[in-house]
């Protein structure tokens, strides 16, 4: 099969060469380099996404038995020692940067997120991904646990991590949010559980005119100062209340001495009651809840990358190794998600990445509406 013809070659022309040789020169990636650069580098290990190769010996091997598939990108011979160099060596934040080019141009195509408001809609949650102690000792979580925790800022308009920062298990979801500076515009939304019920933090969000939602505790002190009249269809979609307080506690009424607003909602599915925390007093009540209960959509995130990337085995022990394997998947990800929107394909990103397989059928399906970047 010709080059030009295969779906992997369609692939890296969707990547932004000037933005990725931009990032290798700021952090020296090719410095001293006289074969195997970062550019082969990065084919090396997106080719191990495509393929769900689990070793360095696996790569090798199917690299060479398809090297006249690869003269055409300067990788004629791939040993594992020279990848495994790589992956602990060069700087994985020429990845991570990368990662942030495709998210620019990945944005421009997907659709608006489903509900009937214009704010950008966002979740924030972390996930953890544990890792075996003894091989990666300095991802110490437990005493003979290791792990690592992806924080996520994810986006409800085309289902995309808008942020990712990647820590030892240690850290608290609540700390992390605290030191980042996530991309939110005035007028957004944010849903987060109940890890993040910070008053400090949430002050400081609705200083940055951010609306927030979250599930209220049951032990924090409250006076009501007013309250809505829950309306017979109101109380047919679930609202049980919708009211106006002010935090009483002596910590938490000094860390938000605004106003707040307390939704109870009754599950009609499960029967559960909730109770929501917003500073937003615009929606409807019951819009809030869906609001929450879309936050389920960042679960379903975490689980397909888990299930459908290379983020659970690791071609490398080092830490280094370990982030340049999560932001090449992540690269990945937004790859399928540019074509997904671009192509208008209406199946899943798992259906869609299960198809390169059939390589002849999609190359030619595809290379006429595929927009390269540039």
């Amino acid at each position: 099969m010709a080059h030009s013809s295969t779906i992997y070659n369609q692939l890296l022309q969707l990547i932004p060469r000037h933005q990725f040789e931009k990032a290798v020169k700021a952090y020296d990636g090719d410095r001293y380099v006289k074969y195997f650069s970062c550019w082969q580098q990065f084919i090396t290990l997106l080719y191990s996404q495509i393929r769900n190769k689990d070793s360095l010996r696996d790569i090798e091997l199917s690299l060479r038995a398809q090297s006249n598939r690869w003269y055409h990108v300067g990788l004629k011979d791939i040993k594992r020692s020279t990848l495994s160099d790589a992956n602990n060596s060069r700087d994985y934040r020429i990845y991570e940067d990368l990662f942030y080019s495709l998210l620019r141009r990945c944005k421009s195509v997907t659709p608006r997120h489903k509900f009937r408001f214009k704010n950008p809609l966002y979740s924030l949650d972390a996930s953890t991904i544990d890792l075996c102690l003894s091989l990666f000792p300095w991802a110490s979580f437990r005493q003979r646990k290791g792990a690592i925790k992806m924080h996520c800022l994810y986006d409800h308009s085309g289902a995309l991590p808008a942020f990712l920062v990647v820590t030892d298990g240690k850290q608290h979801e609540i700390k992390v949010a605290k030191t980042l500076d996530f991309p939110l515009t005035p007028d957004s939304i944010i849903s987060v559980d109940r890890g993040y019920l910070d008053f400090k933090w949430l002050f400081s969000l609705d200083n940055s005119r951010v609306f927030f939602v979250t599930r209220a505790k049951r032990n924090f002190k409250y006076q009501i100062t007013g309250q809505q009249d829950i309306t017979k269809n109101t109380r047919k979609k679930g609202v049980l209340f919708d009211r106006e307080i002010e935090l009483t506690g002596y910590h938490t009424s000094k860390h938000y001495p605004k106003k707040l607003r307390l939704v109870g909602f009754l599950d009609l599915e499960t029967g559960k009651e909730l109770c929501f925390l917003t500073n937003n007093f615009v929606l409807a009540a019951s819009t809030i809840a869906q609001v929450y209960k879309a936050r389920w959509q960042i679960e379903l995130f975490f689980k397909w990358i888990k299930q459908n990337l290379k983020i659970k085995s690791f071609l490398g022990t080092s830490k280094n190794a370990v982030l340049t394997q999560i932001w090449v998947a992540m690269c990945y990800y937004l790859i399928l998600s540019y074509i997904k929107y671009q192509t208008k394909y209406t199946y899943s990103l798992l259906e869609f990445s299960r198809m390169r397989s059939e390589e002849r059928r999609v190359g030619k399906e595809c290379r006429s509406r595929w927009s390269p970047y540039h």
